[in-house]
C-alpha cells in the first residue's frame, strides 16, 4: 500500500471483463454513431401510438433500444471508474451520458400519449395484443404518477435536462477522484503512506494510530481545501433536486423521490425516529472501544482501529470461498453462478490502482455481467465488501434471467437489502465456523465497522439532506460552513460524549459522500440493512420457505413496488419493527464485543 501500481500493472485476470461488452473502444464508438441516428428513427412513433399493434411495436423497439444504450453506458462507466486519469474513458463517459439523456428526450413523448389513451382503453388492447399483457404492472405505476406527468412538450425539455444536470455529480467526481491530491500518511515508524480515494479504508483500519490520524486528517482537509467549491456543486444538486419536484408539481423533494417508488412517507420518518431513539446503543459502543483500546480518549479515526491482536489475511480467492460457503442456504444454482463470475467470468476489478474511483459498486445493464469496481486489501473488510456488491450483483443477474428489459432494473429502496443480506449471511456462517476468540472478535468489529457506516453515517446524512433540502424550499441559501455546522452537530449528538469532536473535519463529511448527489438515497442504506437483517433471520434459522421468498424477491426485478417485493419475501417496512430488530442485533454484537475483550 506504499505504492499504487498504474492501471496498466494490474493483471488482466483482476480486471473486469471489458470485452464482454465490446471487443474494443472504436467498437463502442461504433454502436454509439449507430444509436445516434436510430433514436432519431423514434419520432415516427409520434402521435401514433394508436392501435393494440402499434404501441406493443413500440415497446418493443424501445426495449431494443434501452438494451444497447445500456450496453454502451456501462462500457463507458466502468471504463472511466477503474481510472479516471484516463482522458479518454472521460470523454466516453460524457458521449455515453449525452446518448443516455438524448434516449430519454426521444421517448419522453410515449407516456403523455399513453396517459391520454386512458386505463379502460389499455385494457381492452391488453386483450388483444398479448405483448401488452406484461406491461400490466407499468400502466399501473404510470396511472398512478399521473398527476405528476406533464405534456410531451415540457416531458421532453426535463428528459433533456438531464444531460447538463448530470455534470452536477461528474464534477464532483472529478474534483474528489481525479484532481484532489491528499498529503501522504506517516506512520509513528516514520513510513509514509499515500493517501487515495482507493486506499483510505485499508489506512484507517491500520493498527498503527499514527498512521489513522494522520490519514484521516489529510482526507479531511483534502476536502476542506474545496469546501466552497463542494458546497456550491453539492447546492446545485439539492437545487437541481428542488427543480424537479416543483416542475412535477410535488409539494417538496422528499415528496417527489419517495413517490416514485411509492414508499409511505412513515418509512422515511420511522427510520429517523428509530435511529434517534436507539443512539444510546451507539454511546455504548463508543465507551466498549475506548476501553477495549485502552484509551483515555476516543476520537473519530479510532472507530476503525483493530480490535483482534490478529487479524485474519484473507485473499481474494478464500473471500470468494467463504462468501459462497455463507450464501449455500439460498442453493446450488445462486452459489455457482456468484463463484463462476468471480472466478471466471471476471465480474470484478478487484484490485486498487491510480486513478481508481472511491468506494465500491456493482454496475451492469441486462445483458451484461453484473460489473463490481472496488478495491480488495486481502482483509475481512474487504471480503464484506465483496459479500455487499455480490448482493448487489446476483440481485441484478436473477432480475435480468426473469424480468423483461421494462422491469429489469429495481429501486434503490430493495438494492441495499440484497448487499446487506450477503453480509449478515456470511458473518453468521464465519461466526458459528470459526469459534477461535481473536477470530470471532475481528468478524465483528468488520460488522461493526459496517453498521457505523450504513446504520449510523447514514441516517445522521439522511437528517442533514432533508434539512439542506427544506432550506433550499423555504429559500434559505447554504453555505460550507453552514453545512458543516450542521454536521458537526449530527454526529455531536450521535457520540453522545464519548468522541473528542474536531469540528471542522467531523463536519466536512457530507462532502466526501457523493450519495447526496443523489436525492434521498442514502436513508436507504439503513432501511435496507435493517430489511436485511429481518429476512436473514429465519433463513438463518432454517424456516422452510424462507430462502425461496427471498429469491422470489430477488427475482422480481421492477415487476413489484418495492415495499409489496419485500412483503413478498416476509419483511412490512411500513412498520419500525424491522428497523427495532436491526438494533437489537447491533446491540447484541456489543455485548459480544464485550465479552470477547473482557470490558464488561
Amino acid at each position: 500500500m506504499t505504492m499504487l501500481p498504474a492501471r496498466t500493472e494490474i493483471a488482466p485476470e483482476f480486471t473486469w471483463n471489458a470485452t464482454s461488452v465490446f471487443e474494443s473502444p472504436e467498437a463502442w464508438s461504433a454502436e454509439l454513431g449507430r444509436l445516434s441516428d436510430e433514436l432519431q428513427e423514434l419520432s415516427a412513433f409520434q402521435g401514433k401510438l394508436d392501435s393494440a399493434a402499434r404501441l406493443a411495436d413500440w415497446f418493443d423497439r424501445v426495449a431494443t433500444l434501452a438494451e444497447r444504450v445500456g450496453h454502451v453506458f456501462v462500457y463507458a462507466i466502468m471504463s472511466q471508474s477503474v481510472d479516471t486519469t484516463d482522458q479518454e474513458a472521460t470523454a466516453m463517459a460524457g458521449q455515453a451520458s449525452t446518448l443516455m439523456s438524448n434516449f430519454v428526450a426521444a421517448t419522453a413523448f410515449a407516456e403523455p400519449e399513453i396517459l391520454a389513451l386512458g386505463r379502460d382503453r389499455l385494457r381492452q388492447w391488453q386483450k388483444e395484443d398479448v405483448r401488452l399483457r406484461l406491461y400490466e404492472h407499468y400502466f399501473d405505476n404510470l396511472f398512478r404518477q399521473q398527476a405528476h406527468v406533464r405534456s410531451a412538450e415540457v416531458e421532453e425539455i426535463l428528459g433533456m435536462a438531464r444531460d447538463p444536470f448530470a455534470t452536477i455529480e461528474q464534477t464532483a467526481d472529478l474534483l474528489t477522484d481525479a484532481d484532489i491530491v491528499f498529503k501522504r500518511a506517516v506512520g509513528a515508524d516514520g513510513q509514509a503512506y499515500p493517501v487515495a480515494q482507493s486506499t483510505i479504508t485499508h489506512l484507517l483500519h491500520h493498527a498503527d494510530r499514527e498512521v489513522r490520524r494522520t490519514a484521516w486528517e489529510s482526507y479531511a482537509d483534502g476536502y476542506l481545501a474545496f469546501k466552497n467549491t463542494l458546497a456550491s456543486n453539492l447546492t446545485a444538486s439539492i437545487k437541481r433536486d428542488v427543480f424537479y419536484a416543483r416542475a412535477r408539481r410535488y409539494r417538496s423533494s422528499l415528496e417527489a423521490a419517495l413517490f416514485e417508488n411509492n414508499i409511505p412517507p412513515a418509512v422515511f420518518h420511522n427510520l429517523l425516529d428509530t435511529y434517534r431513539k436507539h443512539l444510546p446503543t451507539w454511546h455504548r459502543y463508543w465507551r466498549v472501544r475506548r476501553q477495549a483500546l485502552g484509551l483515555s480518549d476516543l476520537h473519530p479515526y479510532d472507530i476503525w482501529a483493530p480490535l483482534a491482536t490478529q487479524q485474519p489475511e484473507v485473499s481474494y480467492t478464500q473471500a470468494v470461498e467463504w462468501i459462497a460457503a455463507g450464501m449455500q442456504p439460498l442453493g446450488e444454482a445462486y452459489v455457482s453462478a456468484l463463484r463462476q463470475g468471480c472466478l471466471q467470468d471476471r465480474w470484478v476489478d478487484v484490485y486498487p490502482n491510480r486513478g481508481k474511483r472511491q468506494g465500491a459498486f456493482s454496475f451492469g445493464w441486462r445483458g451484461t455481467h453484473p460489473f463490481i469496481v472496488m478495491s480488495f486489501a486481502n482483509d475481512l473488510a474487504s471480503m464484506s465488501t465483496l459479500a455487499h456488491e455480490l448482493g448487489h450483483s446476483m440481485h441484478s443477474y436473477l432480475t435480468w434471467r426473469n424480468q423483461p428489459m421494462i422491469y429489469s432494473d429495481y429501486s434503490l429502496f430493495v438494492a441495499e437489502v440484497a448487499s446487506n443480506f450477503n453480509q449478515a449471511m456470511v458473518r453468521a456462517y464465519l461466526l458459528e465456523q470459526f469459534q477461535e476468540p481473536q477470530f470471532q472478535i475481528a468478524v465483528i468489529e468488520e460488522a461493526m465497522n459496517n453498521f457505523h457506516r450504513y446504520f449510523f453515517i447514514m441516517p445522521a446524512l439522511a437528517r442533514f439532506e432533508l434539512e439542506m433540502h427544506e432550506r433550499v424550499e423555504r429559500g434559505q441559501g447554504l453555505t460550507a460552513d453552514a453545512m458543516s455546522a450542521y454536521m458537526a452537530d449530527l454526529f455531536e449528538e450521535g457520540y453522545g460524549g464519548e468522541m473528542v469532536v474536531d469540528r471542522d473535519r467531523v463536519g466536512i463529511t457530507w462532502a466526501q459522500f457523493s450519495h447526496l448527489y443523489t436525492a434521498y438515497y442514502v436513508y436507504q442504506y439503513a432501511t435496507g440493512i435493517s430489511a436485511a437483517h429481518a429476512l436473514a433471520a429465519p433463513i438463518l434459522r432454517g424456516e422452510p420457505g424462507a430462502a425461496e421468498r427471498y429469491l422470489q424477491f430477488l427475482s422480481a426485478g421492477g415487476s413489484l413496488y418495492p415495499i409489496d417485493a419485500l412483503k413478498l419475501a416476509g419483511v412490512d417496512m411500513e412498520s419500525p419493527e424491522a428497523v427495532e430488530q436491526t438494533f437489537a442485533v447491533l446491540s447484541d454484537y456489543v455485548d459480544r464485543l464485550a465479552r470477547l475483550t473482557g470490558v464488561e
